[in-house]
């Protein structure tokens, strides 16, 4: 049984770090505004930092060249791709034609990962791109399963297939999309997506036979969220993944937080080692449990399982976990009163779970005291008034720095 590698987003160098910590085998990164995450908030040298940190823990960086580019933007792309040449990446992930043209002559040297922008759905395709220099096809989220072992069946043996197993999905096909440029100027094929699919619409129709007559379509007061979509979540189907000998299991989401990551690959990374080594005893439940606690909208297999599957919209616009929140991070761990990086308000009395890499259970415990960073007095409460701002705390077991903790809201 060939274990796949579980890849995670980077938004960053410190989630690159957290997804690593947390048992990501690869992370993929944007770069600049070559990507379709221009606002994630990797620079060049935050780039450089992630594959040389990544190569000396023995992890892996993909980087994103993956827009769909006009002309004017070329001569950026050959200095990207001379850039990531010279750093020795371990793959760029393309979809234009013209791009993977340039990444050929620009950066011989690494291995080009075909995007799912491209749409590849179908073994013809795979060969076509495997014909033309592709390492690796990211598929289509649109296929099923029935269709991604009939492609795996007839594929090139040493063509990859990376596909994605969990995250939010796109109103466009395979990503492609041009209703934030139409609404908003904002080309989401150049990166810079301004997510109208999650915007709250009011829908009017017109009544045929009195031009000018409209009716309003039923919605409350939000309005109605006609295009939003429940995130995949393919954590039950991951044995079914891996028995079809998919080489990548990818999870979606550079622009959500390190606790979002923390809990994602942490249940990810439990779901499938667990599954290589007791593949008769793989209990989905438990990581569903973590999943519900981390997510912000419906959970859905999309088409894996169905075609026919409808149950993929989140109509109420559900964007937040009314449950758990981020607490924090561990900066510095000590007996009686560690540092912790704090993410929303902490309370004397809250209950808190710490987040164990490679591990699925929490641990939980309540906060009995708090101490302000700089003085050492006890606190009833803290806020995070700017970025970076700590506390104290005792930590109820030995911590590493980079442990994320969940803060569990209160009713």
């Amino acid at each position: 049984m060939k274990k796949p590698e579980l890849l995670a987003p980077a938004g960053s160098f410190e989630k690159a770090k957290t997804a690593f910590l947390y048992g990501a085998d690869a992370v993929y990164c944007g770069t600049g505004s070559l990507s379709l995450r221009s606002r994630a908030e990797v620079d060049d040298n935050d780039l450089a930092k992630t594959i040389r940190y990544a190569h000396s823990i023995g992890k892996k960086v993909y980087a994103a060249i993956n827009i769909y580019a006009w002309d004017e933007y070329y001569e950026e792309i050959k200095k990207q791709a001379k850039m990531l040449n010279e750093l020795k990446v371990d793959g760029i992930i393309a979809s234009d034609g013209g791009v993977i043209e340039i990444l050929k002559e620009y950066a011989p040297d690494v291995d080009i990962h075909i995007s799912t922008q491209a749409n590849t759905i179908s073994y013809h395709s795979a060969n076509f791109w495997y014909k033309n220099g592709a390492k690796r096809v990211i598929l289509g989220r649109e296929m099923n399963k029935e269709q991604i072992k009939e492609l795996m069946d007839n594929k090139p043996d040493d063509l990859e297939v990376e596909i994605f197993v969990h995250g939010a999905i796109c109103f466009g096909y395979s990503g492609r999309c041009f209703l934030s440029d139409f609404l908003a100027s904002r080309s989401a094929n150049l990166g810079d997506c301004a997510q109208s699919c999650r915007w709250a619409y009011n829908v009017y129709v017109e009544e045929h036979n009195n031009p000018g007559n409209l009716m309003p379509v039923e919605h409350d007061e939000k309005g109605t969220y006609i295009f939003s979509s429940k995130d995949l979540c393919l954590v039950k189907e991951v044995p079914e993944i891996i028995n079809m000998g998919i080489d990548s299991l990818k999870i979606e989401g550079r622009l959500k937080t390190e606790y979002y990551l923390a809990s994602i690959v942490n249940s990810y990374r439990n779901a499938i080692d667990d599954y290589i080594k007791n593949p008769e005893n793989y209990d989905y439940t438990k990581y569903i449990k973590e999943l519900e606690k981390t997510k912000t909208r419906g959970l859905t297999t999309f088409y894996f399982n169905d075609r026919n599957n409808k149950d993929f919209q989140e109509y109420d616009g559900k964007q937040y976990n009314p449950d758990y929140e981020f607490g924090g991070k561990v900066v510095e761990y000590n007996d009686e009163k560690s540092i912790i990086e704090i993410r929303n308000k902490l309370v004397v009395g809250d209950t808190m779970e710490i987040l164990i890499p490679k591990n699925i259970t929490p641990v939980e415990f309540k906060i009995e005291k708090l101490w302000d960073t700089d003085t050492d007095e006890e606190v009833e409460c803290v806020n995070p008034g700017k970025a970076g701002q700590s506390i104290k705390m005792k930590l109820p077991i030995k911590c590493e720095n980079g442990w994320i903790l969940r803060r569990k809201k209160t009713k």
